[in-house]
């Protein structure tokens, strides 16, 4: 990230949208999905930007599972890989709802049939489903016969594979990708930052990088991130150096209107 300090300045300005991933992006990674949350400090830097500019956290969780973990109001929160809350997508949701309701019961019993892991459990987000097997006794084992078990019950489905979970959504959802630009096209923002850190960023990382910064959460050889951060670690440094340069374009910005002001009144 150390060279990708001039793209950062040249992108970052008021009105900006900053958007994130939640998992392993700003909430570590854990064995229990229930028991994810927000580190404080990174919590409160997310609270003070998002006084500055539009944020918005995407991510593969539902909305209201995620809502509940954020402690602060985001200017957007879209579930699902993308799916979900996007303004104007009310009645695709309810499409996906019913598909994802069908496919809940036929995943369940061919997972009982082929005798999958009892560690692998499948987590129902409403808008799409996610197996995760990351307890699996043998979690390689588990992987094939999960795909190969996915494949046979729901052969329609868009699969995205993520961290031991394969994510199972309908195949015209939006992603990740269409998301960010149609949040950004809504709050009329003319850049954006993404920062994620696994394969469902990619749809964003993918994007042309003209007005987009992106940033992933640890280097991978395969991915279509302009830059990366170390590790999670490196996110608080980050969040500061972005809210001191929107602190002082604002504070200039003020300057220079309060000077064109004092010019107009009469003498």
């Amino acid at each position: 990230m150390e060279h990708g300090i001039d793209r950062l300045l040249e992108i970052v300005k008021p009105g900006m949208l900053c958007a994130f991933d939640f998992d392993g992006t700003i909430a570590p990674i854990v064995d229990d999905p229930a028991a994810a949350r927000i580190p404080p400090p990174v919590l409160r830097r997310l609270a003070a930007l998002a006084e500055f500019t539009p944020v918005a956290i995407i991510t593969g969780r539902s909305v209201e599972d995620v809502s509940l973990r954020l402690d602060f109001f985001p200017e957007f929160v879209v579930g699902n890989h993308g799916m979900e809350g996007l303004p104007g997508y009310e009645q695709r949701e309810e499409h996906y709802r019913s598909m994802c309701s069908e496919w809940l019961r036929e995943l369940h019993n061919a997972m009982k049939v082929e005798s999958i892991d009892a560690a692998a459990w499948i987590e129902d987000k409403t808008y799409s489903l996610s197996i995760h097997y990351r307890q699996a006794q043998d979690p390689l084992a588990t992987e094939g016969k999960l795909r190969q078990l996915i494949q046979a019950t729901v052969p329609d489905a868009k699969i995205v594979e993520g961290k031991f979970v394969f994510n199972i959504l309908p195949s015209d959802a939006p992603h990740k990708g269409q998301a960010l630009k149609l949040l950004r096209e809504h709050a009329g923002a003319s850049g954006a930052l993404y920062i994620g850190d696994d394969v469902t960023d990619e749809s964003v990382f993918s994007l042309p990088h003209d007005d987009l910064l992106t940033i992933r959460i640890e280097d991978n050889a395969s991915t279509a991130a302009e830059f990366y951060l170390q590790d999670m670690q490196a996110m608080l440094p980050f969040l500061d150096m972005l809210l001191k340069r929107l602190i002082e374009m604002l504070r200039a910005e003020a300057v220079t209107r309060a000077s064109a002001i004092s010019e107009t009144k009469p003498t």
